[in-house]
């Protein structure tokens, strides 16, 4: 690794860590009512309560809570499918595009309320204006701010004793939009526009090539099939192109939420590597700094208002000990680039920027796919399909882990304190005393809510990876056969599963069958995970507070961090270390000859 490439992963992780204390402190200033902007915007607030007929001050059981958050996203769903069907018909249409097809607009739908943002469509060529901004950002907005809301709800089940209730969605899902996620993405977006991503009205602009090119392409009847000739061959036309269409529409509004809120979704088809979307290396690092700062954050709100700080640091200090050294494999796998070079008489050396753009270079580029696929994020500025076969491991593994290291927004933090939960309790195991974790007991109800958080991502990728590579609907959209083909399925099953949104590329994922498996994977592991962890949040405010004893395991010292990422790695690596031999491992040993 160059002194370069290295300075700039440190300025990355400097800054990002940073930031964690004062935007972790404000956020906690804001769930707890203290913050001067909650005084300030206090009026709209109450605006938006009066207006949907919410009772700010009516807290909720976490029956209550559930069924607050399930309907508000269904109804989101609802309206984002609705929505595509029949934007042809509405305004904010420049190019007239018609209404999405039925199994991809309930798989974007559902992509999208759960925070997944898998796309299997290209934006500029499927989506309307209004629909890009009325149904994908805002929904960018309300289903990071849902994951944010039950984050908060678990903190608060720390907290309270004896209690019956752990705090109102609607609050909650609205000072986490209102005080956060709104004056972020404005400055983000503003910052973004200043770098040149596009925020327009203005229909698609035609520009004259400097040089006219030509091509042959199938020749289609006038029902759009191809003309054959009396052999069965295709008839083609010469085709002669002097004017390039440039894509436009209000995207920096969008992009900014998307990185912040652990989104991912592109408003362009090749997403973050678009020059309209990620222009310069200055918004390469602004965007890759929003994908993590939230969730990095977040740990120190949780430690602020546990009454712990220390508990925040640890979270944080376990998920960068994660991060950091599969961050450094990622740039050093693509660094060494393919030996094959070398059989050719090449030299290997220069590293392999197969699918990265040449103005973020190795290291951004790995940086990106490291931090996108650790933060439950899913937007690319390369193509990982073309990383090298360990090099694409590492960001499908990161999801795999269940997206904690960092992870979404609420949903990464609430999982790796589900996990925090099991090492509390295996350390109870092992010193034969009732395990204790910030004050309250962890029974058998929470450890078993806790198997199901951790259980329910791995039967869903593996269980939809095995059925993908047996039936013939599957394996048809399969173009690259072998072990990189089947590391193709996992990874889309992997992304879906995880609720990250970013693909390998070469897989045709836009057809009724991967469309509905993957929507149903991306519905199973959004909320059969957040509704164990309300049922969790509800269970621990009910229990009296235990103080600590002589047999207490400590959880802010050196050696729970270590516990806790073992645990984190244990998990991950005996779910799919075999999935994962059976794609890329197997493909890096062709790839090198030792296979």
């Amino acid at each position: 690794m160059t002194a370069n490439g290295l300075l700039q992963i440190c300025v990355y992780l400097g800054v990002l860590l940073a930031l964690a204390k004062p935007l972790g402190s404000y956020m906690a200033a804001v769930y707890e009512g203290r913050s001067a902007a909650v005084s300030l915007l206090a009026p709209v607030e109450r605006f938006i309560y009066r207006i949907t007929g919410v009772d700010p001050e009516a807290e909720m059981r976490w029956t209550g809570y559930v069924f607050a958050f399930l309907l508000f996203n269904l109804l989101g769903a609802l309206a984002v499918y609705l929505l595509q069907r029949s934007q042809g018909f509405l305004p904010l249409n420049p190019q007239g595009l018609p209404g999405v097809s039925p199994d991809s607009s309930l798989n974007t739908a559902i992509s999208f309320a759960t925070n997944t943002n898998w796309q299997g469509y290209g934006g500029e060529t499927t989506m309307s204006y209004l629909t890009q901004m009325l149904g994908l950002t805002v929904q960018n907005f309300v289903s990071a701010a849902s994951g944010m809301a039950v984050l908060v709800a678990l903190i608060r089940g720390f907290v309270r004793k004896n209690a019956d209730t752990i705090g109102n969605f609607w609050v909650d899902m609205s000072r986490s939009t209102l005080y956060i996620l709104l004056p972020l993405s404005f400055i983000l977006a503003l910052l973004l526009i200043g770098q040149g991503v596009v925020q327009t009205f203005g229909p698609y602009q035609g520009v004259p090539l400097v040089e006219a090119t030509g091509y042959d392409q199938p020749k289609l009847d006038d029902s759009g099939q191809p003309v054959v000739d009396a052999n069965g061959s295709p008839v083609t036309e010469h085709v002669t192109v002097s004017e390039q269409t440039l894509a436009l529409g209000p995207a920096a509004s969008q992009v900014a939420i998307k990185q912040l809120g652990t989104n991912g979704g592109g408003f362009f088809n090749v997403n973050s590597s678009h020059p309209f979307e990620n222009p310069t290396p200055f918004s390469n690092f602004l965007e890759m700094l929003a994908i993590l700062v939230v969730s990095g954050a977040l740990c120190y709100t949780f430690g602020v208002m546990v009454g712990d700080t220390r508990q925040g640091w640890v979270i944080l200090a376990a998920m960068t000990l994660i991060f950091v050294p599969l961050l450094f494999a990622t740039v050093l796998c693509e660094q060494s680039g393919n030996p094959a070079f070398g059989v050719l008489g090449l030299d290997p050396a220069g590293g392999n920027m197969e699918g990265k753009e040449t103005r973020f270079g190795i290291v951004n580029s790995a940086l990106w796919a490291t931090a996108t696929t650790a933060a439950s994020n899913g937007s690319v500025n390369a193509m990982h399909d073309s990383f090298t076969p360990l090099g694409g491991l590492v960001p499908m593994w990161l999801m795999q882990l269940g997206e904690v290291v960092f992870g979404g927004v609420g949903s990464g933090l609430y999982g790796m304190l589900v996990f925090a939960i099991v090492a509390v309790f295996v350390a109870g195991l092992m010193i034969g005393r009732t395990p204790e974790y910030l004050g309250k007991k962890i029974e058998a109800y929470e450890m078993k809510m806790a198997a199901i958080v951790i259980l329910v991502p791995p039967l869903v990728v593996l269980g939809g990876t095995a059925i993908a590579v047996m039936v013939d609907a599957g394996k048809a959209s399969v173009f690259n056969p072998g072990a990189h083909g089947f590391s193709e399925i996992l990874y889309a099953f992997s992304s879906a599963g995880n609720n990250n949104g970013s693909a390998f590329g070469g897989l045709s994922a836009n057809t009724p069958f991967y469309n509905l498996m993957l929507g149903l994977a991306m519905w199973l592991s959004r909320y059969w995970l957040a509704v164990p962890v309300l049922a969790i949040a509800g269970a621990l405010a009910a229990k009296k507070y235990v103080p600590p004893s002589a047999g207490t395991l400590p959880t802010h010292t050196p050696m729970f961090v270590c516990l806790l990422i073992s645990v984190v790695m244990i998990v991950g690596a005996l779910t799919f270390i075999p999935a994962l031999a059976l794609g890329p491992i197997v493909e890096h040993l062709a790839m090198t000859g030792a296979y």
